[in-house]
């Protein structure tokens, strides 16, 4: 939360994304020849000489726009610039100086922070072309020559950027915070819940279904605790994804998913629960991830006094495989309820990360082992020896027995239940792993 903040700005298609991604090390930032691509402000970590600040990549900017989209981003943009306590103001060496260049230099100069200005796609080695000394008449002072492709001249701008932001508070980093990815369908809602949540306009939210591109993270402590709010591109069957763009999007919500503590799985009221829906819970699940399924526009739906249990029944048959995920219904739009959000993570993240003790396990397996007799075939019964748990996050449990196959869905199903029954583990899946040994063999974890 203290660390500086750097932002990038600059014209549609100048290579700020390239750039961001040359800084971190990674492909991270959706690069495409197409405007427009980066939508959200995208949030990194950088660490230049043992001095560290948070980058921030934005949309491109484009001061005169009337399109929809366009002016979201232009917003954005400002927001990032705001919020920033540096700048890079990345231009185009081959389009020169353009007049929307000089537009968002004017906006640079009225905002009083240090701004870096870099002269971008120069990938020729020795003297800087002559075209180059014209951007000197941004008043943005020495500009600085870069190839975000090569990386030439980013070593040089680190360094000035370092210089500008002062010394290091060396203020250590909170481990303690709930990462809380917020999943869905394009178009559910999940961007205005983040805003709701955190009570500024953080995403890009409009009527447009796909808006949100890359997954955003949005820093929030509160009473209830500290948390990381990751905000994703809505998840399309992969027959509708017919771009090159949506395909990136999709890697980065799973892969938001995979970086996760909790799930919150936005599903729209109006439309219920539908095999996309289906498939998007079915990531977080299969991904061992504590979940909450959100039903959002709970304001939109016509109620009655069995409204709200008739429609957890059908969520609940609808994703057979996720009963134990708490139900919570909201409206984004109102904050009908939205405050309830924070004690379920709590709740279900503590959930997931409970360990039990060896000893109570395999009293608890040896008493429905008893009541309910293990699955025999051709005369073979199934014999569990021992039961110990190895993982959290999800809680995951060791069990030998003396035949694998003899170890039926249905009979695992069982076992599951019982754990939940004594323990809980509400809002998370159990993991159980099984391990075939020969009577005479000693247990190995």
């Amino acid at each position: 939360m203290s660390k500086p903040i750097v932002a990038i700005v600059g014209r549609p298609n100048v290579g700020k994304s390239t750039f961001f991604n040359k800084l971190i090390g990674k492909r991270l930032a959706i690069v495409e020849d197409t405007p427009g691509v980066t939508r959200d402000r995208l949030y990194y970590e950088v660490e230049w000489c043992g001095r560290s600040f948070m980058l921030i990549d934005t949309g491109g900017i484009e001061p005169d726009t009337n399109d929809l989209i366009m002016s979201h981003i232009k917003n954005q943009a400002q927001i990032a610039i705001d919020s920033a306590d540096a700048i890079i103001f990345m231009t185009d060496i081959h389009a020169g100086v353009t007049a929307d260049d000089r537009e968002i230099a004017t906006m640079l100069r009225k905002c009083t922070k240090p701004v870096v200005l870099c002269v971008n796609k120069v990938d020729s080695v020795g003297a800087v072309p002559p075209e180059f000394y014209e951007f000197y008449e941004l008043g943005l002072g020495d500009p600085y020559a870069v190839s975000s492709v090569h990386g030439s001249g980013t070593g040089d701008i680190l360094e000035h950027l370092c210089s500008l932001l002062g010394e290091d508070d060396d203020e250590a980093e909170d481990d303690d915070k709930i990462k809380v990815a917020v999943i869905g369908r394009p178009n559910a809602g999940k961007s205005s819940l983040v805003n709701q949540i955190l009570g500024k306009e953080r995403m890009i939210v409009s009527d447009i279904a796909g808006t949100t591109r890359d997954a955003i993270d949005s820093e929030l402590e509160n009473e209830h605790g500290k948390y990381v709010f990751i905000d994703t591109a809505g998840i399309r069957k992969t027959g509708k994804i017919n771009d090159s763009i949506e395909k990136y999007s999709i890697l980065r919500a799973e892969m938001a998913v995979d970086r996760a503590d909790v799930c919150l799985i936005v599903v729209d009221a109006t439309e219920g629960v539908t095999a996309q829906d289906e498939r998007v819970a079915g990531i977080a699940h299969e991904s061992g991830k504590a979940c909450i399924i959100i039903i959002n526009k709970w304001d939109l739906v016509e109620k009655d006094t069995h409204t709200m249990d008739n429609y957890r029944k059908e969520v609940y048959a609808a994703l057979s495989y996720m009963t134990y995920a708490p139900i919570l219904f909201i409206s984004a739009k109102t904050g009908q309820r939205v405050e309830r959000i924070y004690e379920l993570i709590n709740y279900v993240n503590d959930q997931s990360s409970m360990r039990i003790s060896t000893g109570m396990l395999n009293d608890v397996l040896n008493e429905a082992t008893t009541r309910v007799q293990p699955p025999t075939d051709k005369g073979r019964r199934l014999k569990i020896y021992y039961m110990t748990q190895t993982g959290i996050k999800a809680p995951t449990f060791v069990l030998f027995v003396n035949d694998a196959e003899l170890f039926h869905f249905s009979y695992q199903r069982y076992i599951e239940n019982k754990l939940r029954e004594v323990f809980g583990f509400e809002g998370t899946p159990i993991k159980l792993v099984i391990r075939q040994k020969n009577e005479d063999d000693e247990v190995k974890l």
